[in-house]
């Protein structure tokens, strides 16, 4: 089973790279953030022709989160399920092959103090909140999307820099403690353990061209899957500026700010 995750920053604007992401990486399932768009803006029709099924939680310009898969999806689950009246599409899941996957597009936070900020810490509690309700670190489970936060120093290009914001905050980087202490492995870093491999880059200051990123999209799984988890890796290619194109040809669509991560997983037994 492979699974991706990717932060798609539109998923109308997006919608071609979507369809050659699932072409060439031919995924079981796809989890989705930031679509920017409630269900009749979402390619249903396109994904089905690829082959694939879709189901989303969608909110009009903000936020979003789908899964698409090769499997039909069962016991969809969406929101965080704890009563908190909370309109954005944050977390959708659903069962695969014995296995659940659950797509999260974590609050950014802002800036450390403010509203948002706490916002984002709730959001992290009830995460958590979330996972003991539903699972348990013995069930196949991977939690997947754009987490806003980063793990540790390797995660980051310029460590100075970003050592007071919300993505990379002592305080921040406790909140993502939080949930792997729940039972959850980084499945990049069971094959890749130096530095310097990083899933978002700021459209602003040149940050793709020196590289000056973060890795703030996981696949994290618990033991049982984490256990067959054979490869995990990081899409940089998608990132990449478009080339300019010849004379006569048409302009190529600019990339999200994030590229997609994946991770795979041998059969159980």
């Amino acid at each position: 089973m492979k699974i991706m995750s990717w932060n798609v920053n539109s998923v109308r604007v997006r919608h071609d790279r979507l369809l050659a992401v699932l072409e060439r990486h031919r995924p079981d399932v796809l989890c989705l953030q930031e679509l920017k768009t409630e269900d009749k803006g979402f390619p249903f029709d396109a994904v089905r022709a690829a082959g694939y099924h879709a189901v989303m939680a969608g909110q009009k310009t903000y936020n979003g989160v789908a899964l698409i898969s090769r499997l039909e999806p069962t016991e969809v689950l969406r929101g965080l399920d704890d009563g908190v009246d909370d309109p954005q599409a944050r977390l959708i899941s659903a069962v695969y092959d014995g296995v659940r996957v659950v797509c999260v597009y974590v609050p950014n936070g802002s800036t450390m103090g403010s509203e948002k900020w706490a916002y984002k810490q709730a959001w992290y509690a009830r995460l958590r909140g979330w996972l003991e309700r539903h699972a348990t670190p013995e069930t196949p489970l991977a939690l997947c999307g754009d987490f806003n936060v980063s793990f540790d120093e390797r995660d980051v290009k310029d460590v100075a820099a970003w050592a007071d914001s919300v993505l990379f905050h002592p305080e921040a980087r406790a909140l993502l403690e939080n949930i792997t202490a729940w039972g959850l492995v980084d499945t990049f870093r069971q094959h890749q353990t130096e530095g310097g491999h990083f899933s978002w880059w700021d459209y602003r200051g040149g940050s793709w061209q020196k590289n000056d990123g973060l890795r703030i999209d996981f696949v994290l799984a618990t033991k049982p899957l984490s256990e067959r988890c054979t490869a995990a890796g990081i899409d940089k290619d998608e990132r990449k500026p478009p080339k300019k194109p010849a004379e006569g040809e048409p302009a190529a669509d600019n990339p999200s700010d994030h590229a997609p991560v994946w991770a795979e997983f041998a059969p159980p037994g």
